[in-house]
């Protein structure tokens, strides 16, 4: 049984609760990386012209991801923990692209999220197309500054 952390981080806060994660779980560590990445003027989401307002307007847009970053070995994993920031109260769309990538049926899959003040919205019910036949476990949204003992507690209540 193999578990696996995934994350996309636009600014570094959510890396760094990925590698909490990962390290609690003694997981593999794998970073979605966007084709194209972004950048500060990209996120700035008060611009509704910004690339991120513009994507996020359309929740069918999949902005592609770089074509080296793909898991090689998805089918050895049984547990997906998929870490993103909130976006517009759910998660980027680059999340959907990554999903959409690999036959998930029968995996499971634990979401978590990084916000200062966003709680996860329509997040699971959005995700869930985008990975048929995969069990959506749980989800979970940390502040920015989440210690590794939120970390832990949270992991604890999972029984995974």
């Amino acid at each position: 049984m193999s578990k696996l952390v995934a994350y996309f981080s636009a600014s570094g806060v959510t890396a760094k609760l990925a590698r909490k994660v990962a390290d609690e779980l003694g997981a593999e560590l794998f970073e979605i990386r966007p084709e194209t990445p972004y950048t500060k003027k990209d996120l700035n989401w008060m611009n509704f012209r910004s690339r991120s307002s513009v994507e996020m307007k359309n929740k069918s847009f999949r902005p592609p991801v770089a074509a080296d970053c793909r898991v090689e070995n998805m089918a050895e994993v049984d547990t997906i923990f998929l870490g993103f920031p909130i976006w517009w109260y759910v998660a980027p769309t680059i999340i959907n692209t990554f999903l959409e990538q690999y036959d998930l049926a029968g995996k499971k899959i634990v979401l978590f999220a990084t916000s200062g003040s966003s709680g996860m919205g329509n997040t699971m019910a959005e995700l869930k197309p985008s990975a048929p036949g995969a069990e959506f476990i749980a989800e979970k949204r940390f502040p920015g500054k989440a210690g590794e003992a939120d970390v832990k507690v949270w992991l604890e209540t999972l029984n995974i």
